[in-house]
């Protein structure tokens, strides 16, 4: 059995935790180090993957670590909400970030972030490797590929 609308739906990453909440938490902090551990911490409140979600179709491509990424577009809101899992902590910290980003929006309001701004308010691509930013681009050019299928196939997905 796949993801269920209300592990979408109940995700806390881009709900009750925003980007703000994430940008002063970082901001607070003095030294990558404790920024690299907040963003470990933020990885662990990830919900749970479904196995059979960990398809060829939902594997992100051009990450070092193994990622996989899931969407539902909610047919009442038209808000499309993620879930992406990874076998790396530092990775499934960087999703976090994402989902904070992206999730619960529009797939145009996702399509019309500018998710570069953030990634260089935050100071990421010169704290990580670049494998690690590739992923990270990965990750996010997956998401806009789903979010513009979705603007134009009108259809979402089923789960």
């Amino acid at each position: 059995m796949g993801a269920t609308a209300e592990q979408f739906v109940t995700n806390p990453l881009g709900t009750t935790t925003t980007i703000d909440d994430v940008i002063s938490d970082l901001e607070f902090l003095d030294d990558w180090e404790d920024r690299y551990a907040y963003i470990i911490d933020l990885g662990k409140q990830l919900p749970s993957f479904p196995d059979d979600e960990r398809t060829d179709e939902n594997f992100v491509h051009g990450c070092q670590s193994q990622v996989w990424l899931t969407h539902y577009l909610d047919p009442a809101s038209g808000r499309m909400y993620l879930l992406i899992d990874s076998d790396a902590m530092i990775v499934r910290g960087l999703a976090a970030i994402i989902l904070v980003a992206l999730n619960n929006q529009t797939p145009r309001e996702l399509l019309s972030t500018d998710i570069d701004e953030l990634f260089e308010r935050l100071d990421l691509f010169r704290h990580i490797s670049p494998t690690r930013g590739n992923g990270l681009r990965a990750m996010v050019g997956k998401i806009r590929d789903l979010a513009a299928r979705e603007t134009t196939s009108g259809e979402p997905k089923k789960i």
